[in-house]
């Protein structure tokens, strides 16, 4: 049986298996390549844990299956444990026979279309032996940039020196890394509080991305050129840099928490790029000061902002009762605060000059698909590392280098908003947001490498 893609490509109809990991940033790209590949003929099924499941009636052109994952049992130790290595490490132990045994019943049905390979998120280190084990290739969604593995392949998370513990009053602490001169000691202080856990992670995470079939990256070629050619040293497997996944498709969403389109009508009556669209994620939290540092940087600066604050954002608050006193008295309509927001239309809106952002690669992506300029306040992990591309690699962005300091905060607001370094960075990124069209359109750079990816599928 065989069947026409959207770019005219004839695939055999085969089953693609995919794992995502149940968090936000990693669930939307997967689903996104889900849709992706669905459009070029390709039977989809999801495997999927329990916690964080998606809802499958958003997507009646898939299989779902669920899978336990003994989540619940570690979740009362959020909000206030950000070692994110604890929790990955428990899903890489605590699914492995309820994954071996989904993968080997979808394997085993008949009547169902071949399954051809299974793709899964590649920080499930894991399904690599599962895959060996029941003679399946399987491809890794890498869900950060390419600079972010590069720079996990060669810091020193086992290092004697003490990189991750490094202060402000450290003669080092401002200095480039020598691993990694892109990265200043401070990023790295900020990557993980506990080196050892990352080293493991990382280590156990990409070994088994180079013992795939393949990796899927959610990049494109123009963005990381330099370290897509750098990479075949160290990951001598096929990678695919197919992405921006969400611009297949007009403004898709797999959002995990419930968006507020009431915004639209506010913003349509703001001046052109005068909006500083404001949201830190789906995971990372703030403390109270410097939430209201946050808010006080925005009061000072007299601009229109839209400030998406997720509920439980704020440790040891529900919603907004951290905020200054009488705050919402003094900006009224200047400003407006959400839960949550439909974030690439809010990107999209002529109204929006800037991004202040936590750095989210999925974030960042989509700050660059839509021509806004960033303002950068990393937490953990890959963030830190796409915030310093951001302001020093591509230039197109202020990093707030010293935290949530309301003087700094409107300094950076300054910089990106007005003035001629502002414009400098706003013209960078419209440059970069037409690569990103032309990467896409026919003949383009991530156009032919989707093609690549189809027919390396259809080739298993």
């Amino acid at each position: 049986m065989e069947t026409n893609g959207s770019h005219g490509i004839t695939v055999r109809c085969k089953r693609i298996i995919l794992f995502p990991l149940p968090f936000q940033g990693h669930i939307s790209p997967m689903i996104q390549l889900a849709n992706i590949l669905h459009t070029h003929g390709f039977k989809i099924t999801i495997i999927h844990t329990e916690y964080n499941s998606p809802n499958p009636s958003n997507y009646p052109h898939f299989i779902f299956k669920s899978i336990k994952d003994r989540f619940s049992e570690i979740t009362d130790k959020l909000p206030g444990n950000l070692d994110t290595n604890y929790f990955l490490k428990h899903l890489n132990e605590s699914c492995v026979d309820s994954f071996r045994d989904c993968l080997a019943a979808l394997l085993a049905e008949s009547g169902e279309e071949r399954v051809a390979c299974v793709i899964t998120d590649a920080v499930f280190y894991f399904a690599q032996a599962v895959a060996d084990d029941l003679k399946l290739p399987r491809i890794v969604l890498r869900t950060s940039s390419i600079g972010c593995v590069l720079a996990y392949n060669v810091l020193p998370f086992y290092s004697k020196k003490a990189y991750f513990n490094l202060t402000k009053q450290d003669s080092d602490y401002e200095e480039p890394v020598p691993e990694y001169p892109t990265l200043k000691f401070k990023d790295v202080v900020k990557i993980t509080n506990n080196p050892q856990g990352m080293g493991d992670f990382t280590s156990n995470m990409l070994s088994q991305m180079k013992a795939s079939s393949g990796i899927i990256w959610n990049t494109f070629k123009e963005l990381e050129e330099c370290e897509l050619e750098t990479l075949p040293q160290d990951f001598p497997v096929p990678s695919f840099t197919l992405g921006p996944f969400h611009k297949y498709f007009s403004a898709s969403t797999s959002s995990l928490i419930v968006q507020d389109r009431t915004i639209f009508s506010w913003l349509d009556k703001q001046p052109s790029k005068s909006v500083v669209y404001v949201s830190f994620g789906s995971v990372a939290y703030i403390t109270e000061s410097e939430f209201q540092e946050v808010a006080h940087g925005l009061d000072n600066m007299g601009l229109p902002f839209l400030w998406a604050i997720r509920p439980g954002m704020v440790v040891g608050s529900e919603w907004l009762e951290s905020l200054p006193e009488k705050f919402l008295e003094r900006v009224g309509e200047r400003g407006r605060i959400v839960k949550w927001s439909p974030q690439q239309e809010v990107l999209a809106h002529p109204a929006t000059g800037c991004f202040w952002t936590h750095n989210g690669w999925n974030s960042t992506l989509e700050s660059i698909c839509e021509g806004v300029p960033m303002i950068c306040s990393p937490w953990f992990v890959d963030q830190p590392i796409n915030a310093r591309y951001v302001s020093d690699v591509w230039k197109i962005g202020v990093l707030l280098e010293d935290g949530f300091k309301r003087v700094g905060i409107e300094k950076a607001i300054k910089r990106v908003m007005t003035g001629k370094e502002g414009q400098e960075m706003r013209d960078r990124i419209t440059c970069l947001k037409e690569k990103v069209n032309l990467s896409l359109a026919e003949g383009g750079s991530s156009f032919r490498s989707l093609n690549n990816l189809v027919d390396y599928i259809s080739s298993f």
